[in-house]
């Protein structure tokens, strides 16, 4: 005759000495479902926490576009009556064609600088990333492990 020692899980039934309790198929759930849960609150706080920093970024971006923009216009001024009496002189033309050329030149250079702040604001740069790798990451390893081998 052999004895076996009996102990009194939690849900007040009895087991053999070294089993361990099975949980049941709704625990189970309950416990996924927590851990999901808890996965996308955090996924969410990093969504928000990437936006703001980008959203900062951007608005970085944009007062340096708009100081850049006062200073070319200050500039502009300046220099184009500077270059027009310059250009006058240096080559005997008269200042309607002077006026003309330096006008060409600083709205290429306006628009060399407007074009690099408008990439800089491109909704690619903006984006939350790391949010966006995270969660396909967290897809794979749930698909993962979810799948029946």
């Amino acid at each position: 005759m052999t004895y076996q020692s009996t102990y009194e899980n939690g849900n007040g039934a009895e087991t053999a000495a070294g089993e361990r309790p099975k949980e049941g198929t709704a625990a189970l759930l309950s416990s996924a479902l927590e851990h999901a849960s808890a996965l996308i609150r955090g996924e969410i706080n990093l969504a928000k926490a990437e936006v703001s920093e980008n959203i900062d970024r951007a608005t970085g971006a944009l007062m340096g576009l708009a100081v850049g923009l006062v200073f070319a216009i200050v500039a502009l001024n300046a220099f184009s009556a500077a270059f027009v009496s310059w250009l006058s002189a240096a080559f005997a033309i008269g200042p309607g064609l002077s006026s003309l050329i330096v006008g060409v030149v600083f709205g290429l250079i306006a628009l060399a600088l407007v074009m690099r702040g408008r990439s800089a604001l491109k909704a690619r740069n903006l984006a939350p990333t790391r949010t966006t790798d995270n969660v396909r990451k967290d897809s794979r390893t749930l698909k993962e492990a979810t799948h029946v081998r």
